[in-house]
């Protein structure tokens, strides 16, 4: 079972992280030589509930469009840096909806809210102390979020060390140009293949966001689900 990590993420940490994912093999050495340190950025400090509802707004969309709909969402709240779950459940639907919302989304939004106000989604205190496949269990069943939802959180919120997100077309996509394969492993595939880079997963996935792409594909964003 995956478990909540020491908050070390100092240089030297991930320095120890791509020391041990360079002594893997010649891919791996090869490609960290290339990038050079780790320079993961998290986003510590955001309670979940906000985490999680701005993770469904940028769902399947670029970053500015995302970033002008939550700016249209939080208008709505003049004077908080970002509404509480009482106060997103007492708006109008409407109005939200009208912020550019999908119904889907607005449905999960609002889900979202109303497991917050229930104690389903925990608090930033009490997530800390949970363990990685006990938040995933738990945040999966709200309507619109799904793992690849719960392990960015668990990434960039949480700032978890051993995460890999073997739903991440990136993270596949990376393996595959690593390897030189013609095709990427499945999700089950990278499960298997990724034990071997516990517990520095989450530093195995940044590198593997930054492979080269060949000339004439296009390269996935980095966290780009499938």
């Amino acid at each position: 079972m995956r478990t909540r990590i020491l908050a070390d993420l100092s240089a030297d940490a991930y320095c120890r992280a791509a020391a041990f994912l360079a002594a893997q093999d010649e891919d791996w050495a090869r490609h960290i030589a290339a990038i050079g340190p780790c320079r993961h950025e998290s986003r510590p400090g955001r309670e979940p509930y906000e985490a999680l509802v701005r993770a469904v707004v940028y769902q399947q969309l670029h970053a500015k469009a995302a970033e002008a709909i939550l700016g249209r969402l939080l208008s709505l709240y003049p004077g908080d840096t970002f509404p509480a779950p009482r106060q997103l459940l007492a708006s109008d639907p409407e109005q939200q909806r009208a912020c550019g919302l999908s119904n889907a989304k607005l449905a999960a939004v609002r889900g979202i809210a109303q497991a917050a106000e229930e104690g389903i989604v925990p608090s930033l205190v009490q997530a800390l102390a949970m363990t990685d496949d006990t938040l995933i269990e738990r945040l999966v069943s709200l309507r619109g979020v799904g793992r690849w939802t719960v392990e960015m959180f668990l990434i960039y919120s949480l700032e978890r060390s051993d995460i890999l997100p073997v739903g991440d077309l990136g993270v596949r996509e990376g393996y595959r140009r690593l390897k030189g394969l013609d095709k990427a492993p499945a999700p089950k595939q990278m499960q298997e293949i990724g034990r071997a880079w516990s517990p520095h997963r989450t530093v195995a996935a940044w590198y593997l966001w930054r492979l080269p792409v060949s000339t004439g594909t296009t390269a996935p964003m980095p966290g780009q689900r499938r």
